[in-house]
């Protein structure tokens, strides 16, 4: 089930086009399956089951023929563990890998390892997402410099949470206490919004206090499935997080403070993923749909319906593809599809990224033309 468009607008926002036709993870018995993925400017990311991690980058063999991403490289992270989480820091040309409870450290776009060791004991972390908006220095105009600044972002450990600064080296700052843990976590200042098994809460990581926010899942009865959490940073103070009430999902817009603000948004499933591309709000639901929500007025605006061959018990082993939810025909995009026999995850990239323009390639095909002698 879902919602049928409230609000629908003459041109939808949103676009679905195929990125990677086939992705070919590098597992000995060809059957390792993608994890995650990031994109940033001209190239992707992806993790893989077997540690595998692969390059691709958007390049035109044939000048007569659209752009398309192709692989660079493959590699394997040390111990060859499931690639859980790829964040890309622009600012500071790095990449933070999650694997087997330990974060690497990559320079990209070579994905060369950067000499820092691995933070170990880590269940998940989150960079402040001020930072992580910051521009390359590589895309400042011809003359211009842009100051390179220090990354803050925290590591959320068995029973604590580590906050670091990245810069030329990582220098840890100090520890919170967190005796109950956390699954999900996101930062956006001071503010760290975290989930456990059970609840949301908000911590401030200056005066290294916390507050409950919300149940997880509002249901009296035990649900058939698995509810997921879900954070989303919205601006600089604010958050939005998923409940489950047992008959429909909440979504709730909160300051760092835990005060309410907007209104509310409705989903008749619990979300697969969701993710922000200003003013919008894209969700993927179990069914296979993707709906697209207005962050100003909450209502629905698009809905991207399940691809025709999919069902909602079609398993993740065959080889993926990756699609781009993208608004107008080239650049810009924020938002990745990882989509087998069906679409199981929406990834935000929050820099955005290349998107091949099938209006320009059109008119870069050749076209004959009469001489007139004089």
């Amino acid at each position: 089930m879902t919602y049928a468009p409230q609000n629908p607008v003459d041109v939808p926002p949103f676009q679905l086009q195929r990125l990677v036709q086939e992705v070919l993870a590098p597992g000995v018995s060809g059957r390792a399956q993608v994890r995650c993925a990031q994109a940033l400017g001209s190239e992707i990311y992806i993790g893989c089951s077997d540690g595998g991690l692969l390059r691709y980058a958007l390049q035109a063999d044939d000048p007569t023929k659209l752009e398309s991403y192709t692989i660079l490289s493959r590699q394997s992270v040390p111990g060859e563990k499931p690639i859980d989480e790829i964040v890309l820091i622009p600012s500071l040309s790095r990449a933070l890998v999650l694997s087997d409870h330990q974060i690497h450290f990559y320079t990209i776009p070579s994905l060369d390892p950067y000499p820092i060791k691995p933070i170990r004991h880590a269940i998940t972390f989150a960079v402040d997402d001020h930072h992580l908006k910051r521009p390359s220095p590589s895309s400042a105009p011809p003359g211009v410099s842009i100051p390179i600044e220090p990354v803050d972002f925290c590591v959320i450990k068995r029973n604590s949470i580590a906050m670091y600064v990245l810069k030329d080296r990582l220098i840890y700052q100090k520890e919170i206490p967190l005796p109950q843990g956390a699954t999900l976590a996101r930062r956006a200042g001071r503010s760290l919004c975290i989930c456990d098994k059970t609840y949301y809460s908000m911590v401030d990581l200056e005066d290294a206090s916390m507050f409950q926010l919300l149940p997880l899942s509002q249901a009296s009865d035990p649900t058939p499935f698995v509810v997921k959490p879900s954070i989303t940073v919205i601006s600089p103070s604010e958050f939005l997080i998923l409940s489950w009430t047992g008959a429909s999902t909440l979504g709730l817009f909160i300051t760092g403070a835990g005060d309410p603000v907007r209104g509310t948004l409705e989903w008749p499933s619990h979300p697969e993923a969701v993710c922000l591309d200003y003013p919008y709000i894209t969700s993927l639901l179990p069914n296979n749909t993707i709906e697209i929500h207005s962050v100003e007025t909450q209502s629905i605006v698009q809905v991207i319906g399940a691809p025709p061959s999919s069902t909602p018990s079609s398993k993740a082993s065959s080889p993926v593809k990756l699609s781009t939810h993208s608004r107008g025909a080239s650049s810009g995009s924020r938002s990745i599809d990882l989509d087998t026999a069906r679409r199981t995850n929406l990834i935000s990239s929050v820099s955005g990224y290349l998107v091949p323009s099938t209006q320009r390639s059109d008119k870069m095909r050749p076209v004959s033309i009469k001489l007139i002698r004089t």
